[in-house]
């Protein structure tokens, strides 16, 4: 273990960072001096009290435990300040993970990221007990594992090679928390869960308007890959095998026509990729071929649909096929689809990048028909039994979005007789059935859209209340700036933060009680009696919280509540009892608050 002492840091190789600044927007003013102090508060939480020294080892396992990764972009700087810091430091062994470091030092290596970090420690991501969630996911998952049901796909070889024991899940919420077990890393063929991608895309380049001219948006009720068209000559959605091919042939011919197929296959890559997050991307040029052998019903869809003119002007068929085959046979795996979910959970907006890849508008388009269509012949029974947006393959992948709180991919090779993951259907069965998984902001029901069936006209108030206000099932609550969301309180109340602190205080949690103070928090608050974390702590006799308000929050010792201003008069006796832990001693007052006792 090395250490770095103090006067490294001011080398001059680690950049400042505006982001000090970027907290005043966070805080009130009135908290603005505490928040200035995150650096302090993080490094007294982790800090070796022998040495005087903060073990980066351990405080990145604490990042861990709130679902960030060592390797999310958004943490680059701080683990570059890392590696920098662990050069200039000339010792021999070791890694960036077993430096010891100083405050000072400390503090210049997380300030460009320390509005992240902080949110992280004050449990303000959208799963605050991320530890906890993921035991249930883990639960799940070997509950599933189990499942010995379902066959391997075997239409073409590749897929048929497949190990019908790997399971993998992984999960990325919003705010880029990211939990993974199983047989994550090995890479698998994306098939028909790439045909939400590409439609994304296609509304993303051309708009809605133009896209639903050629495919239309009602469940087929027929086989996914069935010779047949809607009333209006057009397939009936971009989820099934004819959809998804004329939504590859608007791609071809109407986005950037003037690309070879070349030219299409690498920008269509490098938008998975965005919305990826960068991560792990391929292409499987043995499927691709196999699937281009063993294509007959889908060259027949081709040909089917060319004949009652379904396509644009110039369309070139066999273009378009190969093109269809080519975003089914890209490669990834649970983690890097994980993203991609999440992607579509937050509203177009990468969590790990923070780019955005797509509008609101596309997303609630795509979870819509992902939520109507996208798990074959069982759509309908999945939307009423899971009730969220997803899109399966027959490679045994399997997208699940869950609006405004993360992404999910599992991938099992054996599929039931529609041709979904059995141990993916099995997984979501479970998530929903043990878990609140619908965002607690949305009291949107579904009979809302009863006026919807067989064709109903909906009454021009309903659309317009649609347009103004986030009601839409998949409208995005963090991102659609242009809605308004009646939902939301007009005013912040400090009463919950009130009752957070002194019930923390109560029960002895010294934890959440630095996350409070990090957060800003006015550690004086009180209840309408005027009693104080400090009265709570010390009636209960918890002397490390009362050592920890003195010390490090240098609240008075000297407050009042309203019993002692009216003469110790008792209302309730029979709930009176006497303090466990008196601080009007002076050898007390001494022992824990120096300062305020001289």
């Amino acid at each position: 273990m090395e250490s770095v002492q103090q006067g490294q840091r001011k080398d001059g190789n680690i950049p400042s960072s505006p982001s000090r600044h970027v907290l005043k927007f966070f805080f009130s003013d009135q908290e603005h001096d505490q928040a200035n102090n995150a650096e302090d508060v993080l490094f007294e939480m982790f800090k070796n009290e022998d040495d005087g020294l903060l073990s980066i080892g351990k405080f990145l396992a604490a990042l861990r435990s709130t679902g960030l990764r060592k390797n999310d972009p958004r943490l680059n700087e701080l683990m570059d300040n890392l590696r920098e810091i662990h050069r200039n430091s000339n010792s021999d062994g070791g890694s960036p993970e077993t430096q010891k470091l100083d405050r000072d030092t400390f503090r210049s290596v997380i300030s460009a990221n320390i509005v992240l970090i902080s949110r992280a420690f004050r449990h303000q991501f959208i799963i605050p007990d991320f530890q906890g969630f993921t035991k249930h996911i883990e639960d799940f998952y070997w509950k599933c594992k189990s499942n010995t049901e379902g066959k391997v796909a075997s239409y073409i070889p590749q897929l048929a090679r497949m190990n019908p024991d790997y399971w993998g899940v992984s999960v990325c919420t919003i705010d880029g928390q990211r939990f993974s077990i199983g047989d994550i890393s090995i890479p698998f063929t994306l098939q028909s869960c790439s045909k939400p991608l590409t439609y994304g895309i296609a509304l993303e380049m051309l708009g809605s308007d133009v896209v639903h001219q050629y495919v239309g948006q009602e469940p087929s009720g027929r086989n996914f890959n069935e010779l047949v068209l809607d009333h209006n000559k057009k397939p009936h959605n971009p989820m099934i095998n004819a959809g998804a091919i004329l939504v590859c042939s608007l791609l071809k011919t109407l986005v950037k026509p003037e690309m070879t197929l070349a030219e299409k296959f690498d920008f269509t890559m490098n938008y998975f990729k965005r919305m990826a997050g960068g991560e792990n991307l391929g292409f499987n040029n043995a499927v691709f071929l196999s699937e281009r052998e063993a294509a007959d019903r889908n060259y027949a869809l081709g040909f089917y649909m060319r004949e009652h003119k379904c396509y644009p002007e110039k369309t070139n068929l066999r273009e378009c096929m190969d093109f269809y085959f080519q975003c089914c046979s890209m490669e990834a795996n649970c983690d890097s689809m994980a993203v991609m979910a999440a992607t579509l959970a937050n509203g177009g907006i990468c969590p790990i990048t923070e780019e955005k890849v797509l509008t609101p508008d596309s997303v609630r388009d795509v979870l819509s028909l992902m939520h109507s269509c996208g798990m074959y012949d069982y759509s309908g029974q999945f939307a009423f039994k899971v009730g969220l947006p997803a899109k399966s393959g027959v490679c045994g992948g399997m997208l699940v979005v869950i609006p405004n709180v993360m992404g999910i991919c599992s991938w099992s090779p054996p599929l039931d007789h529609m041709g979904n993951s059995c141990r993916g259907v099995q997984f979501c069965e479970y998530v929903v059935l043990s878990m609140a998984v619908v965002d607690p902001m949305a009291n949107t029901s579904w009979s809302s859209y009863s006026s919807l069936r067989d064709g109903a006209e909906v009454p021009p108030s309903t659309l317009e209340i649609v347009k103004e206000f986030n009601f839409h099932r998949y409208d995005n609550l963090k991102h659609a700036t242009n809605k308004k969301d009646p939902r939301r309180h007009k005013y912040e109340t400090k009463g919950l933060s009130i009752v957070n602190l002194l019930f923390s205080a109560a029960s002895g949690d010294v934890t959440a009680m630095r996350r409070h103070r990090l957060s800003g928090m006015d550690m004086t608050l009180s209840d309408y009696d005027g009693r104080t974390a400090l009265h709570l702590a010390a009636a209960e006799g918890h002397f490390d919280c009362v050592e920890f308000l003195l010390e490090h929050c240098r609240v008075p010792h000297n407050c009042k509540d309203r019993q002692y201003l009216r003469g110790r008069r008792t209302l309730f006796p029979g709930l009176e009892r006497e303090p466990r832990l008196v601080l009007d001693e002076p050898d007390d007052l001494a022992r824990v608050a120096p300062w305020q006792a001289a």
